[in-house]
């Protein structure tokens, strides 16, 4: 469902890219070209500032947004996912948050308040929280990353990591092409 938020914005998706009908964008949503949105998503840009703005949640080309991932900001901040990246079932990035470029962030797995590089890996039920982490670098499972985690103590994204990633990345993106020749039937 696409949908206005109280300020009267409207999500603009690329006409490449595929929206589960199951799925909730809300308000300044910025979708790129050949993005695949699952089924029970929801970005929702709604919130404004003390000045009545807010800055856009943007979803880069070539990503995907699985399962009943959450995408929302605190104030109208600024939610900015990297091209190539995969946001994994039930993942929830609250802004402000920037992810970079073929990122991977795992099933349940908590972004708040951070910055994640390029080609980083968060494995599953993670939670990083207030911090900025340097592109390539790997976030176990149930791994809490805050601004007292020595990060030089984790190590960088293994090439096994690196692979899972993008493969997750080109199957998704190989569902955004079915999903739109049948979108009719659905």
């Amino acid at each position: 469902m696409i949908r206005k938020n109280p300020r009267g914005d409207y999500p603009v998706v690329h006409e490449s890219s595929f929206v589960d009908p199951t799925a909730i964008l809300c308000g300044l949503v910025i979708v790129h070209e050949n993005v695949f949105v699952g089924p029970y998503a929801v970005i929702r840009a709604d919130e404004v500032d003390a000045n009545g703005d807010m800055e856009p949640i943007i979803i880069g080309a070539n990503s995907n947004i699985q399962d009943g991932v959450v995408i929302h900001s605190k104030s109208g901040a600024a939610v900015t996912i990297g091209e190539r990246t995969s946001i994994a079932h039930r993942a929830i990035v609250h802004g402000p948050c920037t992810v970079g470029h073929d990122v991977f962030i795992g099933f349940n797995s908590v972004l708040f308040n951070c910055t994640v590089g390029d080609k980083a890996v968060v494995r599953h039920n993670a939670v990083v929280d207030g911090v900025s982490l340097p592109s390539e670098f790997y976030v176990p499972s149930t791994e809490r990353i805050g601004p007292a985690t020595d990060l030089t103590s984790i190590p960088k994204v293994s090439a096994q990591a690196s692979a899972f990633s993008e493969d997750v990345a080109l199957t998704n993106n190989s569902l955004v092409l079915g999903y739109k020749n049948i979108q009719n039937e659905l």
